[in-house]
């Protein structure tokens, strides 16, 4: 387990100026697990202002004697390493944060306070680690374990409620029974969370590789009622003949697809929220039901859901419009280039490709064997039609204005003519299509006939046929 030399360097200024150090928690976690770590952390039992004086550009900003040390690093993981003082934190009567904090003296102390066994763990320089609660062990069986006693780890902090779940689902270990009963009979704790720290956990579950047994465990523990409740209102809302899920299992399963095929947080909350209008639309019941408008009510409740976990405004645009135009209707020969024009409008070229991706989603998510099959590849076709402007004479750094200044004539269907040699003559060679250069050739090309102009017509259409079987073959169409 090789530490990396920028924080070496900082456990060594430590021991040269006679403290203890240890790198802790997650990093050594991960490190046991052959993971590479994303943050390090620091313990020593140097005060604060003890730690200043040895490193001189750091950053203090926080109650907990944290402090922010700069190493010049390359690697944006290890710009910042974070060193904080052995610690013993008081009662936490808000269940978010301690009343009191005070230094300790002992890393046994320091450990003592801390979530979860698996992230109890220290390490010095030498790889020799300390291993107060058997956090090696519940490492090698996969067990998420409270620290002591867990109703008093989660009063401390609540979060770790929600933090038991994403550590669950993100290492794809289990919660050990007694832990995850008193995540179950506590679960309204997380009433006392801030939406943006509930919303930080909640993506870090979405986006990982396990994201479909997150949510599964969200609502195993009764967590999922106090983060995203509107989606529990399809459990066991059954769906009509096109589907052999419950609006519950459809979403999960289509959550469940975009995780597989790791792709972007947007289509993924897309794909989990797409149909959340269902339950509230529903009309009859049995293979015949209903859910006009579903759509539109969808992207309502999910407007509502991103303003209150505060999502940032470029996501939370993103994923209302992939759930709202989700159920856009495409077959090919019924609908145009224009109606494909308009979606695009409504969600913007940029969100296309996502669009398609959730709409894969749902297919996969209603149990269809196939999530590309020939009609969502002759949308992208189209769409990459209709966004690429065709071959013209728009093209051209010079137009037909320019010719009739630059020769001093009058309109006449010759301009055109000039235009579309000249179009060809780029097509073969764009490096050609630069104003001076055109400039020059609308001379030699006034001294042709129209008839040795029209000629040219044949390459450009030539090259428009060919641009079109190559579109068709990207897209299998």
């Amino acid at each position: 387990m090789q530490l990396p030399q920028e924080i070496k360097n900082v456990l060594e200024k430590l021991q040269k100026a006679g403290y203890e150090d240890y790198v802790v928690g997650g990093c050594v976690r991960d490190l046991i697990m052959k993971r590479e770590p994303k943050d390090w952390d620091i313990t020593t039992n140097a005060k604060p202002e003890e730690i200043q004086k040895i490193f001189t550009d750091n950053v203090y900003e926080n109650e907990f004697g944290t402090i922010g040390i700069k190493t010049e690093s390359d690697n944006p993981d290890l710009a910042i390493v974070e060193i904080t003082p052995y610690r013993i934190e008081g009662e936490y009567t808000d269940k978010r944060h301690p009343d009191k904090i005070r230094f300790a003296k002992t890393l046994e102390e320091d450990l003592s306070r801390r979530d979860f066994t698996v992230n109890s763990l220290a390490m010095d320089t030498d790889g020799e680690i300390v291993d107060m609660f058997s956090g090696q062990n519940d490492i090698k069986s996969k067990t998420i374990r409270t620290v002591g006693k867990p109703e008093e780890r989660f009063s401390e902090d609540a979060l770790r409620l929600l933090r038991a779940v994403r550590f669950a689902t993100v290492l794809e270990f289990k919660i050990e029974d007694k832990t995850f009963a008193a995540i179950k009979n506590n679960a309204e704790w997380l009433k006392a969370i801030s939406k943006e720290r509930i919303r930080d956990e909640f993506i870090k579950i979405i986006e990982s590789d396990n994201a479909y047994d997150g949510v599964l465990l969200l609502e195993e523990t009764g967590l999922l009622q106090y983060i995203i409740p509107e989606l529990r209102e399809g459990i066991d809302v059954g769906q009509n003949l096109h589907h052999i899920y419950t609006v519950w299992e459809h979403n999960t399963q289509a959550l469940r697809y975009t995780a597989e095929k790791k792709y972007s947080l947007a289509v993924r909350l897309g794909a989990l929220f797409h149909d959340i209008g269902k339950p509230r639309t529903k009309r009859g019941d049995g293979k015949y039901s209903t859910f006009y408008g579903h759509d539109v009510v969808g992207g309502r409740m999910t407007t509502e859901i991103v303003e209150r976990l505060r999502f940032s405004k470029d996501l939370s645009e993103k994923v209302i419009k992939l759930v709202r135009y989700h159920l856009f209707y495409y077959n090919v020969g019924e609908v145009t280039e224009s109606s494909i024009r308009r979606l695009l409008v409504n969600i913007g070229l940029e969100n296309a490709e996502d669009l398609i991706k959730v709409r894969e989603a749902d297919r996969i998510g209603s149990g269809r064997p196939k999530a590309v099959p020939y009609k969502l590849r002759h949308m992208k076709y189209i769409i990459d039609k209709v966004s690429h402007d065709p071959i013209s004479a728009k093209m051209l750094k010079i137009s037909g204005e320019d010719v009739m200044k630059e020769l001093e004539i009058k309109p006449g269907p010759k301009i055109g003519l000039m235009l579309n040699s000249l179009l060809a003559e780029v097509l073969d060679d764009p490096t050609k299509n630069t104003k001076e250069h055109l400039q020059k050739r609308i001379h030699e090309l006034d001294k042709k006939s129209p008839e040795e102009l029209k000629k040219s017509l044949e390459k450009i259409e030539k090259a428009v046929e060919e641009e079109e079987k190559e579109r068709m073959k990207k897209y299998y169409v």
